[in-house]
């Protein structure tokens, strides 16, 4: 074979590898990349935690460590420790009823606050023009009688207390005289007045009751005053519709008895101290907070709890009483408790000798909303207006 034959044949065996290796890359398949590893599940974030409810409470007086502030304040912390961090709570003391407080209740409710207590009567018209602008906020006001879409009242049946008070100070006045340091001319404070009256009147028929009227719910210095003015008049048992410890105090100075008012102040004075009428906020306060945050609150209503529903009491009973007086606070008591004492059950006569309900005929509450009197064997006429 020439040599250029030779070059012929092999540039076509050289074409043919080419054409062989093209028509393989042709037909081939492209090698796919690696797979990449999937990324880890993100662990699930921890749902968010709800803000707490925010609760604001409105004294008017000091909390002090007794007394009818101290109280209210006693029922918040039941609210703390039910609720724990579920709830915040605040408050202001020493509020003045009237433009002042319709300015705190503002400023509570722009903070966030979604339930506010209100815990003086005279918190009520404040209030209520203050609902009117926040309908998103609920709120309650003790001891009134007016209400609103998204805001309550409620009240505790205090006359229960007065009236086994009376009882008591029936059974162990000498003077028969009776007297009562009272705050304002309303039904609740009158009630209370008539229902220590009435008490003692069931077990002592010849007492009477001289009331010094202060226009004030916390002033110690006139509350001192006036209990010393009841003294003078001849009163040897006392008691009072104001809030702080002057009354119990006076007493002792005085070698007479008084009672607590709204809390166990059997320690303030041991030697005159009877014994304490007290009211506890905490079941009334903790039962609102958990219907604010399951949705079942409503506004418009009006609960008043008394004895039997455990808001009352009178306790600390003084150890030098007679066997047969505190036995029949006991049985006063037990009847409040039962339902089968009703205090105001006629026949029950004011002052003046005109029958305020017929003999046999229980009060109802319209009835005691409306009380604007003295019983009889109260003497002195009932000052007009708050």
């Amino acid at each position: 074979m020439t040599d250029l034959n030779k070059r012929r044949l092999m540039q076509a065996a050289g074409l043919a590898t080419l054409a062989s290796a093209a028509a393989l890359v042709g037909c081939g398949k492209k090698e796919a990349p690696a797979p990449t590893a999937a990324a880890p599940a993100a662990a699930s974030a921890p749902a968010p935690k709800p803000e707490p409810l925010k609760v604001a409470f409105v004294y008017v007086g000091p909390v002090g460590d007794a007394g009818w502030t101290f109280a209210h304040d006693q029922g918040r912390k039941a609210v703390e420790a039910e609720f724990g961090d579920k709830v915040k709570t605040t408050y202001v003391e020493k509020v003045p009823e009237g433009a002042d407080a319709e300015r705190v209740f503002r400023d509570l409710a722009a903070q966030g606050n979604k339930l506010i207590f209100a815990t003086s009567f005279g918190f009520m018209e404040p209030m209520l023009k203050v609902a009117a602008e926040f309908p998103d906020v609920k709120f309650e006001h003790c001891t009134g009688y007016k209400t609103a879409p998204n805001m309550s009242v409620y009240d505790a049946r205090f006359y229960h207390d007065a009236y086994v008070s009376g009882v008591i100070a029936g059974g162990m006045t000498k003077t028969n005289t009776l007297g009562f340091v009272a705050s304002f001319p309303i039904p609740e404070v009158l009630r209370n007045i008539n229902a220590f009256t009435l008490g003692a009147q069931s077990v002592n028929p010849k007492v009477k009751t001289k009331v010094v009227w202060v226009s004030t719910w916390y002033d110690p210095p006139k509350e001192s005053d006036a209990a010393q003015t009841l003294i003078n008049q001849g009163a040897d048992v006392l008691l009072q519709n104001t809030d702080s410890t002057a009354v119990l105090l006076a007493a002792e100075k005085n070698n007479k008895f008084a009672f607590g008012w709204d809390s166990d102040m059997s320690a303030v004075a041991p030697k005159a101290h009877l014994a304490s009428n007290v009211v506890y906020w905490g079941p009334y306060y903790i039962k609102t907070v958990k219907a604010v945050m399951d949705g079942t609150w409503k506004g418009g209503e009006r609960t008043i709890w008394g004895k039997p529903e455990g808001a009352n009491d009178v306790i600390k009973f003084n150890g030098a009483l007679p066997e047969a007086v505190r036995k029949k606070a006991e049985e006063a008591l037990a009847g409040l408790k039962a339902g089968s004492l009703n205090p105001f059950t006629g026949p029950i006569v004011d002052s003046t000798g005109k029958e305020r309900l017929p003999k046999g005929t229980g009060a109802d509450q319209a009835w005691k909303d409306k009380v604007d009197f003295y019983v009889k064997g109260v003497e002195g006429k009932v000052p007009s207006g708050k």
